[in-house]
């Protein structure tokens, strides 16, 4: 009864409106409210005097690149599949440092930078999820030279050492100076032999800050809220 006492109404503000009546005249004569008979109105000039079907999907500006977008959540799904074969076909916790493995990589605090030559950078690693850090979500790897200032991002679909170390040389490419340097926080996918490894086959100078210590880190620490 509703739909149709709707339609009824509609109807009579759409007469009173042909008969020359404005739109907050109907509106009040027949107990509707402003924006409807406004928005009833507008639709009948352009040949639209019955309801629209309800429940009907809103075009988006995005449906445009709905391939684009679907490709990327393909290849996210490809590649977190591999991740988890390679790591035993199952989720895992993120492993703990060892020892032995922390004590090999030199502690570097703010004060130690003195004044380095171009191509000394802090790294560190940005989460885009949000408020809640459970699932699936992209991180970006952050570098930032400690003489320069000059800073370059790339993304990073899971957290893995050996694709971090892929994404690594990649920015690699795209720094303007040799890379001999590379500071980071005491997180496990920075502290692991995979990385370690890399950096000494590299002639990267492979450092760390103090545990706790973000202030260690300011170079980039500034530049990650603007990632």
């Amino acid at each position: 009864m509703g739909r149709a006492l709707s339609d009824d109404l509609r109807s009579r503000v759409l007469k009173a409106s042909d008969a020359g009546m404005s739109a907050r005249q109907a509106a009040a004569r027949f107990g509707v409210g402003i924006s409807s008979a406004i928005r009833w109105i507008a639709r009948a000039k352009i040949g639209e005097r019955t309801p629209r079907p309800q429940g009907r999907r809103r075009a988006s500006s995005l449906d445009a690149h709905k391939a684009f977008i679907v490709g990327l959540i393909d290849e996210r799904d490809r590649v977190l599949r591999e991740a988890r074969e390679t790591a035993g076909g199952r989720a895992r916790r993120r492993s703990a440092v060892s020892t032995a493995l922390r004590r090999s990589i030199p502690i570097r605090t703010f004060s130690d930078w003195q004044d380095p030559p171009p191509g000394f950078v802090e790294a560190d690693l940005v989460a885009h999820s949000g408020p809640v850090t459970s699932g699936s979500f992209i991180q970006t790897l952050c570098l930032t030279d400690i003489a320069s200032g000059w800073t370059e991002c790339a993304p990073l679909l899971v957290r893995e050492q050996k694709l971090l170390s892929e994404v690594l040389t990649e920015l690699r490419r795209l720094l303007p100076f040799k890379l001999l340097g590379f500071d980071t926080d005491n997180d496990s996918v920075f502290l692991n032999e995979t990385v370690r490894d890399y950096c000494r086959d590299g002639g990267i100078e492979f450092t760390r800050c103090r545990p706790y210590r973000k202030n260690d880190q300011a170079f980039v620490e500034q530049k990650n809220g603007a990632v």
